[in-house]
């Protein structure tokens, strides 16, 4: 999904949210998850860590895919339009993020296909350079769409292992929600300039605004 690599600087706004009180919880902890996410991983394991990133509501109903040698696969048809899946980068030749993923029916439709794009590609052995040269390329030429609409893209769970900007390996970031927010910058929303803390790819098709829900919320 992404053309740059998550940073763990991403700062974002804190929003009171109960609703999102019932995330499904993974089966398997952070410190846990083996340093490099591939195919090997039960597909049970694989699925309980992609539900983990929905609200209750929309996991119950979500298509849930899973990693195989050629990319990913479907081990789950669901109802709702929604889509949960694991996502995973490389940060060095020995080490993946874990980002468990929940999208919108749109985003189903737009972002995800991009994300499943770029795993078979890698399945292959094609550079992370070349993929996201051809990710470019593919919303240039019309493969790629960006989002038609508002949406959001669920990262709530608690097992999200992402890069961290010192470059030497992965760290946790605590669940959040992800609006899209295709080409905007940092400048539309009164930076001057064109990165923004909680943007991530900013300026790109595939533009995310962050948001941190508050789970806990203390009630007057």
């Amino acid at each position: 999904m992404k053309l740059v690599k998550w940073t763990i600087t991403v700062v974002a706004g804190v929003l009171s949210i109960g609703a999102l009180s019932g995330i499904a919880a993974a089966q398997v902890p952070l410190d846990q998850l083996p340093r490099v996410l591939d195919a090997s991983m039960p597909r049970d394991e694989q699925m309980s860590i992609a539900l983990s990133a929905c609200p209750k509501g929309v996991a119950t109903n979500a298509t849930v895919y899973v990693l195989g040698p050629k990319g990913y696969e479907i081990a789950r048809q669901g109802t709702n339009g929604a889509s949960a899946l694991v996502g995973r980068h490389f940060e060095t030749p020995n080490e993946t993020t874990v980002e468990p993923m929940c999208y919108d029916p749109e985003g189903s439709k737009t972002l995800l296909q991009v994300e499943l794009h770029e795993e078979e590609l890698r399945s292959r052995g094609v550079s992370q350079e070349e993929i996201g040269a051809d990710t470019a390329n593919g919303y240039k030429d019309g493969r790629f769409k960006a989002p038609s609409r508002p949406g959001i893209l669920y990262m709530l769970s608690s097992d999200n292992r992402l890069g961290l900007i010192s470059g030497d390996g992965t760290g946790h970031f605590p669940p959040h929600m992800m609006f899209f927010a295709p080409y905007m910058t940092g400048k539309d929303l009164g930076y001057g300039s064109s990165v923004a803390p909680f943007l991530v790819n900013a300026g790109k098709p595939n533009a995310l605004m962050v948001v941190i829900p508050d789970l806990n919320p203390k009630m007057n």
